[in-house]
């Protein structure tokens, strides 16, 4: 897991307590894209599942983890795709 990767796992632990969290690095299949950066770490995938979600929107899920991870957006990730989900919804 890169620095960053490992970064934003924290961060959503501590932010949701989620039941299940999967941080994936796609860095490298955006190499020469807009927002890319030498180096990596700047297009990322986050699978998350927590009960913090329950009775939220999709968009308000997004704003749950955009909001936990303002730095590291603001900073160096240029691309977050995100899929939130509940416990129920596994």
């Amino acid at each position: 897991m890169t620095r960053m990767a490992e970064r934003i796992a924290n961060k959503l632990e501590q932010a949701l307590a989620p039941q299940h969290l999967n941080v994936i690095d796609e860095s490298h299949q955006h190499q020469g894209h807009g927002g890319w950066r030498e180096g990596g770490e700047t297009h990322f995938r986050v699978e998350i599942v927590a009960a913090a979600f329950a009775g939220k929107s999709r968009l308000d899920r997004h704003r749950l983890v955009n909001v936990a991870l303002a730095q590291e957006l603001a900073e160096r990730v240029h691309a977050l795709a995100i899929v939130a989900r509940t416990p129920d919804e596994g």
